[in-house]
């Protein structure tokens, strides 16, 4: 029986902060409902402190978790049904039938973790509102 859950697929360009946090935090409220991805059209060597920082005060430990830079690629755009870029622009590849949400949000590179708080609560409360959205029923 094919997996039904709806795949997210979170796109920055570096993937070592606001999209790292997007997909820890849709991992952590959606659990086993979402399949969840993330990925960086020019994936940084490591994520940033500030964002590591950050998260474990939420108690997501993204170095336990084997979080990572990863590059974008075709395969993961075209597994996942929504699409969430964060300021990668025209790296990301489109495909028709995804859903696709642009999120404006502050780059958390080279920021300490308190500029980085603000950054990771506006996604929590967007990742909210895309669980919401999403039909976890099917």
């Amino acid at each position: 029986m094919p997996d039904a859950r709806p795949e997210v697929l979170f796109v920055c360009v570096h993937n070592a902060g606001r999209s790292q946090m997007a997909a820890a935090l849709l991992e952590q409220l959606g659990g086993d409902r979402v399949v969840v991805r993330s990925a960086g059209s020019a994936p940084a060597d490591d994520i940033n402190p500030a964002v590591v920082e950050a998260m474990a005060e939420l108690g997501i430990d993204l170095r336990r978790a084997g979080a990572h830079p990863k590059k974008l690629d075709e395969a993961a755009v075209a597994a996942s049904d929504v699409v969430i870029t964060m300021g990668c622009g025209d790296a990301c590849p489109f495909y028709p039938g995804k859903r696709y949400e642009d999120w404006v949000l502050d780059d958390p590179a080279g920021q300490g973790v308190d500029a980085v708080r603000p950054i990771r609560d506006e996604i929590r409360r967007r990742v909210e509102a895309l669980l919401a959205s999403l039909d976890l029923d099917a």
